[in-house]
This record gives structure tokens, C-alpha cells and sequence, in this order.
């Protein structure tokens, strides 16, 4: 019952169907015998494990991996090979996937600051999850309410709003309108969770795909200065996650320079200077571990249109823009042409501008892969106009 619960679960997150590959190949060579007229992710987990590796070596603290950017079991389990044993979860069906695979042996923290008193409820009770954020007296409230907790046994941490930033300093996806507390609000919260804490903690959340490796140590100086003026001890200090991945078009600092900017902002506080770090990654932890293969079902001039789009694995190509990197499975002396997508929907809106770089005798039926979609592709599939389907390979490489 519980492998079958599982199923049902991953398969509403990802809409795909696996392909069994119990010994893993080339991708090139999975295509050419697939022939596949549906779009195929492809999850590397030698990747996966190899950049967890990395990342949970070079943090100087504990890493908690953000399920949503990809929660397939085969992803879990590669970043479970890597090292990472925590995990950040936003929904009781995350907290249940993680549970189901690694039982007690991982650490969950429920870092949705705003959640149902049933999905408390049953993260408390059910998963034994110890672990909560929040950004306001109310959520507070429901969190004493609905666990019936004793003070001084659970970990609560206090969202802050990050500091201030010009528009031309801001991430991809700028997350401080929704979430964090303000710099009087978070002063009060810290003073009134501080007695029922078994450790207190200050996060924040500098926005997705934040270039900036500065953008972290401002934000850990800001929370510095909030728990100076709150006056009561602070044992954790999340920094969250948005660090950034290298997409086409994007200069970005190797992971290695946050890890350096982080540490030494956190050296350098007065008050938060011996608190344990934790951090949130998300992309950068699963993106390279990814692609997607679509195939071209028609070509207009510079424009391909192809059978995957923004309703499918490509939604961060559509509003935000982003380019992945491609390549044509096949071989091509062309010369290289810039290209614009489609994707298979009826809706105009379905348009990736990119550029895309392909060879310039690219032709209908063609595949093309796309990499660094190992984070937000298959989750956010949708079944708009009824193109959902797609097919879930493990490949070596």
C-alpha cells in the first residue's frame, strides 16, 4: 500500500511515465531506440550525486535539499548517495515522500511559513517533523495549537524579509513580497518564540537564481543587526536557498564563491557569529542532473515548434526568459542559427524567445536535447490541452 501511495504521489508531481532502464545508457542511444514522439526527461544520477557531493562539502553548515524542484525517488535517492540527509519541505506530501524512503534517518524541516492546521497536524504527529518556520504571531499560534508541543521542543525559525535591493540587483525570481517578516515584526517574533524554542533560528530567502554572492552576506548582516536589537539567543541561521546555476547568457560566480561570501559574513557578526548555518538549494543541487529531449514537429523559418513548452518542463524559458543549453541528436556540419520555440499547446502565450543555438538544418522530426532542467521540469508539468504525457529515463553520463 505504501509503494502504491508513493507511486500515485510522485506521479502527480512529475505527470510521467517511467521507462524501466535497469542498466543505464547513453541518452543518444536511448532516443535512437525509443523513437519517442512524447518529450523524455532524462535524470542523470551520477551527476546528482557528484554535484550533492560537492555542495554539502563546501557549506559550512547543514544542507537541506528543496523537494520541490524535483521530488522524483530517483533524485532523492542520487542526493541521498551525495551526502545530503536533510530536507526542506513545503507539503505534507513531500514530508510523507521523504519519510517513505529514508524513514527517520532524515531530517525534515517544514519551511512553508504559511500551512494548514491539518498539514501541521500531520507533520507533527504523523512524521514526527520538529523542524518550523514562520513569519507572524498567527502562524506561531497555529503551530502551538495544532502540535500541542511542550516549549523547548521544537525548532522554530523566523522568516525575515531580506533587505531592500535595486531592480538591477534583483534575482531571477524575486521572493520577498510573499514571505518575511519586517525588520519590528521579526524583532518582536524572535523575543516572543524565544521561550518556546528548543533552538531558534533567523532565515531568509535572497530570491531564486541570485547571481550576487553578496546578496547573501547582506542579508546575513541585516539578520545580525535583527537579533542584536531582539536581545535573546539565536542558535540557528538559515541563508535559505536561490543559489544560482549557469544558464546561456549568464555570468555566474562558481558555487564556491558563496560558500567564501557566506562564511565570512558570518564571521564577521557580532551577534549570530557561533550559530549553526543551514541552507535551503534547490537548482543548484538538481539542475545539471537533468535534461529534456523534445522532438521538432514543424520548422517556420527561425521558429521550431516543438512537443514540450512553458505548460510543460520549459516553464522558466516562457515569462522569465531563461535559455538552456541545447544540442541536436544528430550529427550536423551546419552552420550554427539562433532559434525561438513553440511549444505544442494552442495557446500563443506557449513561446520560449531564447535564443536557442542550434545547427541551421535542423528539420521536423528531429530531436534536441535541453540540459539543466533537472529543477523545474518535470514538476511543473501540467495536462493543459491534454499534452501531459511524457516519458522518465535514467541515463549514464
Amino acid at each position: 500500500m505504501a509503494q502504491t501511495l508513493l507511486r500515485k504521489s510522485v506521479a502527480a508531481l512529475a505527470r510521467t511515465r517511467e521507462i524501466p532502464t535497469p542498466a543505464l545508457r547513453p541518452l543518444d542511444a536511448v532516443v535512437a531506440e525509443l523513437q519517442p514522439h512524447e518529450p523524455v526527461h532524462a535524470l542523470r544520477p551520477a551527476t546528482l550525486a557528484r554535484t550533492a557531493a560537492h555542495f554539502v562539502a563546501g557549506f559550512p553548515g547543514e544542507t537541506l535539499y528543496a523537494v520541490k524542484c524535483n521530488a522524483d525517488p530517483r533524485t532523492l535517492r542520487a542526493l541521498w548517495d551525495g551526502g545530503v540527509r536533510g530536507f526542506d519541505c513545503a507539503s505534507p506530501a513531500e514530508i510523507a515522500l521523504v519519510r517513505s524512503m529514508f524513514g527517520r534517518a532524515a531530517t525534515i524541516a517544514y519551511m512553508h511559513p504559511v500551512r494548514a492546521r491539518a498539514a501541521i497536524r500531520e507533520a507533527y504527529g504523523r512524521h514526527a517533523v520538529r523542524r518550523f518556520v514562520l513569519d507572524s504571531v498567527a502562524e506561531f499560534d497555529k503551530l502551538r495549537a495544532e502540535t500541542g508541543a511542550k516549549p523547548g521542543t521544537l525548532d522554530l525559525i523566523v522568516r525575515i524579509a531580506p533587505p531592500v535591493v535595486a531592480d538591477a540587483e534583483k534575482p531571477l525570481h524575486d521572493l520577498s513580497g510573499k514571505f518575511g517578516a519586517s525588520a519590528a515584526d521579526a524583532v518582536a517574533l524572535l523575543r516572543l518564540v524565544r521561550p518556546y524554542a528548543r533552538n531558534l533560528g533567523i532565515s531568509f530567502h535572497v530570491g531564486s537564481q541570485n547571481a550576487d554572492p553578496q546578496a547573501f552576506a547582506r542579508a546575513i548582516a541585516h539578520a545580525d543587526a535583527l537579533a542584536r536589537e531582539a536581545g535573546v539567543a539565536v542558535e540557528v541561521l538559515d541563508v535559505g536557498g536561490g543559489f544560482p546555476v549557469a544558464y546561456p547568457g549568464q555570468d555566474v560566480p562558481p558555487i564556491d564563491a558563496f560558500f567564501a561570501a557566506i562564511k565570512q559574513a558570518h564571521a564577521a557578526c557580532h551577534t549570530l557569529g557561533n550559530t549553526a548555518l543551514w541552507a535551503e538549494p534547490g537548482r543548484a543541487l538538481v539542475a545539471a542532473g537533468g535534461s529534456v529531449v523534445v522532438q521538432v514537429q514543424a520548422r517556420r523559418g527561425n521558429t521550431l515548434y516543438i512537443n514540450d513548452g512553458v505548460y510543460g518542463a520549459l516553464a522558466d524559458a516562457g515569462v522569465p526568459g531563461l535559455r538552456y543549453p541545447t544540442r541536436l541528436l544528430r550529427a550536423s556540419a551546419a552552420d550554427e542559427v539562433a532559434f525561438d520555440f513553440y511549444g505544442p499547446t494552442c495557446d500563443s502565450a506557449d513561446h520560449m524567445k531564447g535564443p536557442f543555438v542550434l545547427p541551421g538544418d535542423i528539420r521536423e522530426g528531429d530531436w534536441i536535447e535541453l540540459g539543466q532542467l533537472g529543477a523545474y521540469g518535470a514538476v511543473l508539468r501540467t495536462g493543459f490541452n491534454g499534452f501531459e504525457r511524457a516519458h522518465l529515463i535514467e541515463v549514464e553520463g
